[in-house]
């Protein structure tokens, strides 16, 4: 028959299972400590971009459109070109290229981007497609590139024109601003990170379509006082379904 530990033996036996038992509760509560962390980390850098962006927007709080960015300087003088693609809509999920950078008019699919939203990454922008359904109803699109999209300060900016031009009830704040890559086509011209691009149909009221013309304006910095001049000069009304949302 087997015999019973001593009593010191036994001590020596529960001091050891006691000792192990506290070490696993204080890697059970590290690791519970740690997996708390992490949750906070994660939890706290989701909220830390709306406060920031909410933060920098008090910046342009008081400004007018007008008054964000660049002045009007730092952009070229708007060109035209004939345009085409009136109501020549294909079905979504077509692939679309254009040969302008970035397109002004065009084929396109037959559904487009809804007013609400103003302001997009390379993350969630609309196709394409959709964008360019989007001047056909009279959208002015801003467009910048990477140099922009990598320019904490120029995305501050645009995120101020934004909120200027927020809301859905007035149609002059047909607007949007969104990324042009290098797999949308080739880059804008040399030292130029921001075109505006509208569909005119020759002047408000005109209705013979063989006047309807792609409008652009390149520059070479985020101008809120050029945007606001190019959407006076070619205001929503000017476009082939000026009333379409």
């Amino acid at each position: 028959m087997a015999k019973k530990p001593s009593n010191d033996r036994q001590a020596v036996i529960d001091s050891i299972r006691s000792k192990q038992s506290r070490s696993e509760n204080r890697r059970g509560m590290a690791i519970v400590g740690v997996c708390v962390l992490v949750a906070v980390l994660i939890v706290g850098a989701a909220a830390f971009k709306p406060l920031k962006d909410w933060y920098d927007l008090r910046a342009y709080a008081s400004d007018s459109l007008g008054e964000i960015g660049a002045k009007a300087s730092v952009c070229q003088k708007v060109t035209t070109k004939k345009a085409d693609g009136n109501q020549d809509h294909v079905d979504v999920g077509t692939p679309m290229t254009y040969p302008d950078a970035p397109p002004a008019f065009g084929t396109h699919w037959n559904m487009w981007d809804s007013m609400d939203r103003k302001l997009y990454t390379t993350s969630d922008r609309p196709e394409l497609g959709e964008l360019v359904h989007n001047l056909e109803h009279g959208y002015t699109i801003l467009w910048y590139d990477k140099t922009i999209a990598d320019d904490g300060k120029a995305m501050d900016e645009l995120r101020g024109i934004a909120s200027k031009l927020q809301g859905t009830s007035n149609l002059r704040d047909k607007f949007k601003a969104v990324p042009w890559t290098s797999e949308d086509g080739k880059a804008f011209p040399k030292g130029q990170h921001v075109a505006f691009t509208h569909w005119s149909v020759g002047g408000v009221g005109e209705t013979d379509a063989s006047k309807q013309v792609g409008v652009w304006q390149y520059c070479s910095a985020v101008s809120g006082s050029a945007l606001q001049t190019f959407m006076e000069d070619y205001p929503y009304m000017d476009s082939p379904e000026p009333t379409v949302v």
